[in-house]
């Protein structure tokens, strides 16, 4: 039984890596504003605001892995309107968070990244076709260069210690616990969302809906994190995790409403803030070096997200 420090623990993607490694491990579980809603005799809740060094003072005691998805995350509307929200906030909990698992000799950090330091793409994009020397778009500049700046920060500190990091880019995630809420939500929960509140007969799509997102079901994600764990050789390593395809939003939204099982009309507002960028994944260093690919398509994935939010939310 290993001892797992999760960050943004209440979070969509940190609460199902509470969920599912509580069932053979000790989880120690951080939560910082929002309320903890899942128990278990695994997993201990504490209260930390990473961004306070003395709020890290023995966080790491006894601790092996580090799961670091403590963030400030939004949608496109923030993106669009206030890209710096992304930026001071993230740079100072990861910092101080590396530094501190450095001084505690944790055995693995893992990180994850993002793609939006990628240009838009219609062919699969493998990590090496990251160019630095590219202009980052201009709505993801900040939040861009913070990430790769972390990953950097993931790699010294591997040269300095033997412990293992690993950064993650990942493709847009999707499952329960995803963001429901339409002013903080990703594209996914957005969609599912709208489509299972409508009253009106119609789905609201913000933009063209011909740009193209990479999504990922949340298990698909933590089989990968597992594998990391169990089969990383090198002290740092850096991957692409996703679908490996693209889909069209406004297709997404075709597909959630035909998975839903309701007859809605789509309607596109070209007055809303989008993200006028399409890209897909190449995960082919995952699968070579760790044996790791998704066990769900698209259709599988939104089928059971769909049955979760059925569950879990009155309609």
């Amino acid at each position: 039984m290993k001892t797992i420090l999760i960050t943004g623990a209440t979070g969509f993607i940190g609460r199902n890596l509470v969920e599912h490694y509580c069932k053979d491990n000790k989880i120690i579980a951080i939560n910082h504003r929002r309320e903890v809603k899942f128990r278990h005799p695994n997993v201990t809740w504490k209260f930390c605001d990473l961004r306070n060094p003395k709020h890290l003072v023995g966080l790491f005691d006894n601790v092996d892995v580090c799961m670091h998805f403590a963030a400030t995350t939004t949608g496109a509307k923030d993106i669009i309107s206030k890209p710096y929200i992304h930026v001071t906030d993230n740079v100072v909990m990861t910092s101080l968070l590396m530094r501190e698992a450095y001084h505690q000799g944790i055995k693995h950090f893992i990180f994850p990244s993002c793609t939006i330091m990628y240009q838009k793409s219609e062919i699969a994009l493998k990590e090496s076709d990251f160019d630095p020397k590219d202009e980052l778009q201009s709505f993801y500049y900040g939040a861009g260069h913070t990430k790769i700046y972390l990953e950097k920060m993931c790699e010294f500190y591997s040269r300095l210690s033997d412990i293992k990091y690993t950064a993650i880019r990942h493709s847009n995630i999707y499952g329960p616990h995803d963001k429901y809420d339409l002013e903080k939500s990703h594209v996914t929960g957005a969609t599912i969302t709208k489509v299972m509140t409508s009253t009106d007969g119609k789905v609201n799509v913000w933009g063209s809906g011909e740009e193209k997102r990479d999504l990922l079901y949340v298990e698909d994600f933590i089989s990968f994190v597992t594998k990391a764990l169990l089969k990383q050789v090198n002290s740092y390593e850096l991957y692409n995790v996703g679908l490996g395809k693209g889909i069209k939003i406004k297709d997404l939204v075709r597909k959630v409403i035909a998975t839903s099982g309701k007859d809605l009309e789509m309607v596109h507002d070209l007055t809303k803030p989008t993200v006028p960028t399409s890209l897909f994944l190449d995960c082919s260093k995952a699968n070579t070096e760790l044996g790791w690919s998704p066990d769900h398509n698209l259709d599988q994935g939104i089928k059971k997200t769909l049955n979760w939010y059925k569950n879990n939310f009155d309609l």
